[in-house]
């Protein structure tokens, strides 16, 4: 049977992509600089059977402008662009890629924080404005305590990777028991716990009422001196002023984030004025190996439920609040 499949991107990498072309489908993209309220015109005026959603909203008024929409796959593992209570209440399904991109964000994770501990991009933009500032304050990762808020599969592989290069780490997660952690990697029993041993803090926690803007004045008033900031989960873990404020008065070394409160930053962000701040574009998991894994596994978990009635439990974020019936009769 021949399904209708909408990205709400304008191309999708080609693992997913020949997945589509293979399995007959009919596929919609989004127009290049599509917004919210074109995902909702689509969804209400074509025949959709799966959404293979990216960044732009699907919103609660998209899904329900959809009669025939069954499966809603993320190209990735947030969910926060999209209404999952509104999918919820139609039986839909939204399914997640968890892994896909773990390696690529765990790299950008590391990259970042020594962009920040040895100044990389001031010294760089310092030699192309014509200078040579070779400056002298640069610190060793080596040595000082990692502190990851959450420990899934991204913080798991930055614990490995800072871990061989010396670094102390240290975990909190509230999901975890110390019996989860691997040998070198200590549980801090809440976050003031882990705050205040954490030299350089890494945020790999998912956006929810619990978490967004955990980080605040009051928790970067418990880093240790010349702390560093590092965020490649998402930009709402932060209250960003606070952040500004911090760095503004020097109780934090300097701060790495891939992605910000608002996306694209707005051109009057305090931020884009200071040099200890290291910005990227919410580009941790665009690798293109990460793309690729991201493309073929949310096509495969679309395609694998409208073909055959499966749905894996792990990475269906709704697996417990959609129809019970369904749930049981799409399990494996």
């Amino acid at each position: 049977m021949s399904h209708t499949v909408f990205v709400t991107a304008p191309t999708l990498s080609s693992a997913g992509l020949e997945l589509l072309a293979q399995a007959g489908c009919r596929s919609l993209f989004l127009p290049a600089g599509g917004t919210p309220a074109d995902v909702e015109h689509i969804l209400a005026s074509e025949p959709v059977d799966a959404v293979i959603s990216r960044t732009v909203a699907l919103s609660a008024a998209a899904v329900r402008a959809c009669p025939t929409l069954k499966i809603v796959a993320k190209h990735g593992v947030g969910v926060n662009n999209i209404d999952v209570e509104a999918c919820s209440e139609r039986g839909i399904p939204v399914c997640t890629t968890p892994g896909a991109n773990a390696r690529s964000v765990a790299e950008m994770t590391v990259g970042l924080m020594l962009c920040a501990a040895r100044s990389l991009c001031r010294m760089d933009a310092g030699i192309r404005a014509g200078g040579w500032p070779r400056h002298q304050d640069g610190l060793e990762l080596h040595g000082r305590t990692l502190g990851l808020v959450g420990y899934g599969q991204i913080g798991r592989r930055v614990a490995r990777i800072c871990g061989a290069m010396g670094m102390r780490v240290v975990a909190y997660d509230p999901q975890l028991q110390a019996a989860d952690l691997e040998p070198e990697v200590e549980l801090a029993a809440d976050l003031p716990q882990l705050l205040r041993q954490a030299q350089v803090l890494s945020l790999h926690a998912p956006l929810a009422a619990r978490t967004r803007g955990m980080i605040g004045a009051a928790q970067l008033a418990l880093l240790p001196e010349d702390a560093i900031l590092v965020n490649t989960a998402r930009g709402e873990l932060v209250d960003e002023p606070a952040l500004v404020e911090a760095l503004r008065l020097g109780r934090l070394r300097a701060a790495a984030l891939d992605t910000t409160a608002g996306e694209p930053i707005a051109p009057d962000s305090p931020l884009l004025q200071m040099d200890n701040v290291v910005l990227t574009p919410h580009v941790g998991g665009s690798t293109q190996a990460a793309l690729q894994a991201m493309a073929g596994g949310a096509v495969a978990q679309a395609l694998a439920f409208l073909d055959h009635g499966t749905l894996e439990r792990a990475g269906t974020v709704n697996f417990d609040r959609i129809n019970t019936a369904q749930r049981e009769s799409h399990v494996q």
